[in-house]
């Protein structure tokens, strides 16, 4: 019985087939964990969602950025840019199963190892106040309105930069918006957690003031394995208690995988190479 954490796929159905035909995955055995952002800017995102909802529970996901969008302009509260290849699931004959599929994956999950090493599944990553449970109870507060009747309504004030920052005073829209775009949009922050969102570099080029969320001291998930993909010019980091797994398949990189069976200090890591859906940039 193997794990697998699975980074961006972005609709890119063919590499997805590709990468599980290399790990001779099985859903009578194996468990998948994707990490956000199954859908957008690859040709197949019906594909991909289809696939995952055929094993049930065999695939565990959370919700990225581009999955929220997807919900969001299937709500009409988004348009889509000249970049969005959404259409596959927009216009797909299932469309209503497979956006109430997507509707019901969290922001965050976790599970734990033979040993009692917890790894926790974000797309993006996490405050540096929140502990593992605060971040899954967080995750949950967005869940039970995305899984309710009031999920057009709060699409409708999801996006936005502000507040920048977790205040546990912080009620309604803005205590919403501050979860979501944590788990699913940072990249660097302060070093007291205040998000920035403008900047999508790499790990080294840092703006000033600003470091990778990972990097902040005293994080309080720093005792965790944090698994996340999202920030596709960090390039693959397995270290001890980090897996980065976005590794760029949609812009011709790879699409990567990372096996545990029973000790998450001891991993596989697998890759295939990409098509270029699209150019970055």
């Amino acid at each position: 019985m193997a794990r697998y954490f699975i980074g961006d796929i972005q609709g890119c159905h063919s590499a997805f087939q590709r990468l599980l035909l290399q790990l001779a995955f099985s859903p009578s055995r194996d468990t998948l964990f994707l990490l956000g952002d199954l859908v957008n800017r690859g040709p197949d995102s019906a594909g991909v969602l289809r696939q995952c909802m055929d094993w049930g529970t065999s695939v565990q996901a959370v919700l990225g950025n581009h999955d929220l969008h997807l919900l969001a302009a299937a709500h009409g509260m988004r348009k889509s840019s000249r970049r969005d290849t959404l259409g596959s699931v927009l216009d797909a004959p299932d469309r209503e199963p497979l956006l109430e599929w997507l509707r019901q994956q969290p922001l965050a999950r976790s599970w734990s190892d033979a040993q009692g090493q917890h790894v926790l599944m974000v797309h993006a990553g996490v405050q540096p106040s929140w502990t593992l449970a605060d971040t899954l109870a967080l995750s949950a507060e967005v869940q039970q309105v995305l899984t309710s009747p009031e999920l057009p309504a709060f699409l409708h004030v999801m996006y936005g930069n502000q507040p920048d920052h977790w205040d546990a005073k912080l009620t309604s829209a803005d205590r919403l918006r501050v979860i979501v775009n944590t788990l699913t949009r940072i990249r660097f922050c302060t070093p007291d957690g205040r998000m920035d969102f403008d900047s999508a570099e790499s790990a080294d080029q840092a703006p000033e003031g600003l470091m990778p969320w990972f990097t902040c001291p005293d994080r309080h998930t720093a005792q965790n394995v944090v698994a996340f993909g999202h920030w596709s010019t960090l390039g693959l980091i397995n270290q001890p208690q980090l897996m980065a797994l976005d590794t760029g398949c949609v812009w011709g990189g790879q699409l990567t995988a990372v096996r545990v069976e029973n000790d998450l200090q001891h991993r596989e890591v697998i890759q295939v190479e990409c098509e270029q859906a699209q150019r970055p940039g």
